[in-house]
């Protein structure tokens, strides 16, 4: 059978209408049926691009003149959003991102999960207010240039860091240590790590952020153990920055993209920094995973309460636990929860949150779900809700069987993707399961990722 050519050839230039967007917020075109990705571009668009390559069934071009404008293109106000890839969508106006990211979720349900929108109620995004500033964590990469360190991210598709003073979803106050803290480690000749000599000591500075308690924390990410002028740096950190109440030194002497070494030693002040979400409060370390924009955590969070339907007489499994996050919030309505998380250091940050809060209600594991949930099955422990907050690869093969067998009166999936949630819902819906209503979540403005809260019942209830 002859090879079919593509109607499109590299270095060729085409006139085109652009139809929709990709996952990774690209604009997409169509040359005769034959989809070409083009950043920068939106729906509704038309103009001149340039086709740089050409795949089997797919095609990549560069945007050269646009001759019509969508009503929601906007200028990107951070100026050097063409050279970063930290945000996706900030020439997209926020209505317009929010209503994509709904579209979004509506097409994988029906192309991956088969599901029919007539029966299935999917909500519109539920965005911010005020959808800048929200990231509560910066992890900056720290590089030198003509004699000074660099403080930045990454320039797309590179390992060159773009110097920055101001990024636009980190919280303000994030911004200013990072750069203080730049220029302190300059005065006294810190070098930079510099990953393809594997020479110099200060990979990454790391600063978190309290949003309610207003508490910071400083991590010096470094090659070695040493540390340079420490007790001057500290003081000047401190003098500026009375709000800072933990500096943390993560040593780190792999080569490797993996911001975070083993070894964790706090310099002054406390091992962690406090915070809330709603009435609960939680101790956040160096290394504890905790959500970057607390404010959507509430409403997602929120949103799992309400679809979890808990009356007080309710035994509750939080599968992926994490610290607890979810299972705290669901403990203040249910009469148990039991939750599950592989990760040793997040079930003891998870107990001492439960202790931070005088929850008495939560118990926590250290395991696979897909190993614990069934002998906990097993041991009698039956669930009558069970919640999922699975990584973006979606739910093991075994969990989903696993709450088959347990049959839960609802289950409750919380997603940070929506091509697994969409496979996810389409066993469970095999299975016995009826979905019921899926509410996307607007987690991180400006980029392509949505959140999303589903609930499912079983059609025999």
């Amino acid at each position: 059978m002859p090879k079919l050519q593509a109607p499109v050839m590299k270095n060729e230039y085409y006139e085109v209408t652009f139809e929709d967007l990709t996952h990774e917020g690209a604009g997409v075109a169509k040359v005769e049926g034959f989809p070409i990705f083009v950043e920068n571009a939106l729906p509704d668009e038309r103009g001149k691009i340039k086709v740089i390559k050409v795949k089997k069934g797919f095609a990549f071009g560069r945007l050269i003149e646009l001759y019509e404008t969508s009503k929601n293109r906007i200028e990107a106000p951070c100026p050097i959003y063409s050279q970063c890839g930290g945000c996706q969508l900030q020439h997209f106006s926020y209505e317009g991102q929010l209503n994509f990211k709904k579209k979004q979720v509506e097409q994988v349900l029906v192309r991956i999960g088969k599901l029919d929108l007539n029966n299935v109620k999917v909500h519109p995004t539920l965005g911010m207010n005020d959808p800048w500033n929200y990231r509560n964590k910066a992890q900056v990469p720290i590089g030198e240039r003509e004699g000074g360190l660099v403080a930045g991210f990454y320039q797309k598709r590179s390992h060159d860091i773009i110097d920055m003073e101001r990024c636009l979803i980190q919280q303000a106050e994030n911004d200013n240590v990072v750069q203080a803290v730049k220029k302190i480690c300059e005065q006294y000749g810190i070098r930079a790590y510099n990953e393809e000599k594997h020479k110099g000591w200060l990979r990454h500075i790391m600063v978190r952020y309290g949003l309610v308690t207003k508490e910071m924390m400083v991590v010096f990410v470094t090659k070695t153990n040493d540390f340079q002028h420490k007790h001057e740096i500290i003081s000047q950190i401190t003098e500026l920055f009375p709000q800072v109440k933990s500096i943390v030194q993560n040593i780190n002497n792999k080569r490797t993209n993996v911001i975070f070494g083993d070894e964790t030693k706090v310099l002054w002040g406390e091992e962690y920094i406090y915070d809330k979400i709603g009435d609960v409060k939680f101790a956040i370390s160096a290394r504890s995973f905790y959500q970057v924009n607390p404010e959507q955590t509430k409403v997602l969070y929120d949103k799992a309460l309400e679809y979890a339907g808990l009356t007080g007489e309710e035994s509750v499994i939080d599968a992926y636990c994490g610290i607890g996050t979810i299972s705290l919030f669901l403990a203040q309505k249910a009469k148990k929860v039991f939750g599950v998380e592989v990760v040793p250091e997040a079930i003891e940050d998870a107990k001492r949150n439960a202790e931070l809060n005088g929850i008495t209600n939560a118990e926590f594991a250290v395991g696979e779900a897909e190993a614990v949930i069934p002998e906990w099955n097993k041991q009698g422990n039956k669930a009558d809700v069970i919640v999922v907050d699975p990584p973006r690869k979606g739910c093991d093969e075994t969990l989903l069987k696993t709450i088959l067998d347990m049959k839960p009166h609802r289950v409750v999936y919380v997603s940070c993707n929506p091509g697994t949630l969409a496979r996810d819902l389409n066993v469970l819906e095999q299975g016995g399961y009826e979905t019921i209503e899926v509410q996307p979540v607007d987690m991180f403005p400006h980029t392509t990722h949505v959140e999303c809260c589903s609930l499912l019942v079983r059609k025999d209830n």
